[in-house]
């Protein structure tokens, strides 16, 4: 099956996943600008009224972009909102975006038809974002028009399952677009991501490390200096099991070794509910390939180059 038109024409088949605190209009107006898709949470805008103040200088910034350079228009960009009972702002946040017609709503913890009926009475598309392939067909049932396959080694809430199994197992019934997330950092991994089967790569930590994202010098040079073995896999901060990195574990006094099981009953994300594990860092494993901090279209040049190379090099094998 084809692509829905809005993600037909981006100048690198990937999509800039929704960091929670660290993604901002900056981050999601420079990926778009630069041709991929760019995304952030609705609840990273606090308070509940800042969305809208938001969503308009997105809306205004790509539209005047698209005055100014027809020949290279900026791509869609898509909010991510999270449908579990806890989060008291989904009616709020999804009347914004209505009022400004998101081209793309990706949805996280729990697949909701009636969320999916109100994005498809705007036109936009949804993208749910899932860990295994029971969800996955719980979420087109209900309504998704494309899939988000959260494999093992992805930034926040990440799944165990291998990509390999992941992709396989859902391309067996789905046909629909599927985008994969796990560890994606490099234009290689990309067109490793659409051999598999995928359509498009989600691509997050990377990001963290752009001048653009709203996270701390530290954060940052966190990216930078650490890898894989630095990854910590808990449900403690959030009720949901996640990858974070360990040195921002341990600035927080615990020991990322011995981390204690949280009850995922009490998975929570009402307003504020998260201050308490404010400065814990969710990353994914592919930050190994992130060796500079850099603006945001520099890196998705690089990612462009690199997936470039990769296809020219198959073609010679």
């Amino acid at each position: 099956m084809a692509l829905p038109p809005v993600l037909q024409k981006l100048s690198l088949p990937v999509i800039g996943s929704p960091l929670f605190i660290v993604s901002n209009p900056q981050l999601v107006i420079a990926q778009c600008q630069a041709g991929i898709v760019g995304s952030m949470p609705s609840l990273n805008a606090r308070p509940a009224e800042q969305l809208d103040d938001w969503l308009a200088e997105i809306t205004e910034t790509l539209a005047a972009w698209d005055r100014a350079h027809p020949e290279s228009p900026a791509a869609p960009f898509a909010i991510n909102q999270i449908v579990h009972k806890s989060n008291a702002r989904l009616e709020h946040d999804m009347q914004v975006c209505a009022k400004y017609r998101v081209p793309i709503v990706i949805t996280s913890l729990g697949a909701r038809e009636d969320v999916n009926q109100a994005v498809h009475g705007w036109g936009g598309v949804v993208l749910h974002d899932i860990i295994n392939n029971a969800f996955a067909r719980k979420a087109v049932e209900k309504g998704a028009d494309g899939l988000i396959a959260v494999a093992a080694g992805a930034g926040g809430h990440a799944g165990v399952k291998s990509p390999f199994a992941l992709i396989q197992e859902i391309r067996q019934w789905f046909d629909g677009p599927l985008v994969l997330s796990g560890a994606i950092a490099t234009g290689d991994a990309v067109l490793a991501a659409q051999a598999m089967g995928a359509d498009l790569a989600y691509i997050g930590s990377a990001f963290i490390a752009t001048h653009e994202a709203r996270a701390s010098d530290a954060y940052k040079q966190a990216i930078v200096e650490c890898n894989s073995d630095d990854i910590v896999y808990s449900n403690l901060f959030t009720g949901v099991h996640g990858n974070y990195l360990a040195p921002s574990i341990r600035a927080a006094g615990l020991d990322p070794q011995h981390l204690p099981e949280s009850d995922p009953s009490k998975m929570n994300f009402a307003e504020g509910s998260t201050k308490a594990w404010k400065d814990i860092w969710g990353c994914g494993q592919g930050i190994g390939a992130v060796d500079a901090v850099l603006p945001a279209a520099e890196l998705v040049a690089r990612l462009r180059r690199e997936y470039a190379a990769a296809r020219r090099r198959l073609a010679l094998a």
